[in-house]
């Protein structure tokens, strides 16, 4: 579900529940840019992970 994430949407590491929910902050390609509740920035690799989409909590499209 990692296909067209916008910057402000809410999802979810789906190998890393203990990070919590986590805000995009930007997207380059396929990096992501994810400022997650327990882990603080990340950049996730898209291409590996697919982060899921919390619905309810997207950004306004």
């Amino acid at each position: 579900m990692t296909q067209g994430l916008l910057p402000g949407d809410f999802v979810r590491h789906p190998d890393r529940p203990d990070w919590g929910l986590g805000q995009v902050q930007s997207m380059i390609g396929q990096r992501a840019t994810v400022n997650f509740e327990n882990a603080g920035k990340v950049t996730v690799n898209t291409a590996v992970v697919s982060l899921v989409l919390v619905e309810g909590q997207s950004s306004p499209r």
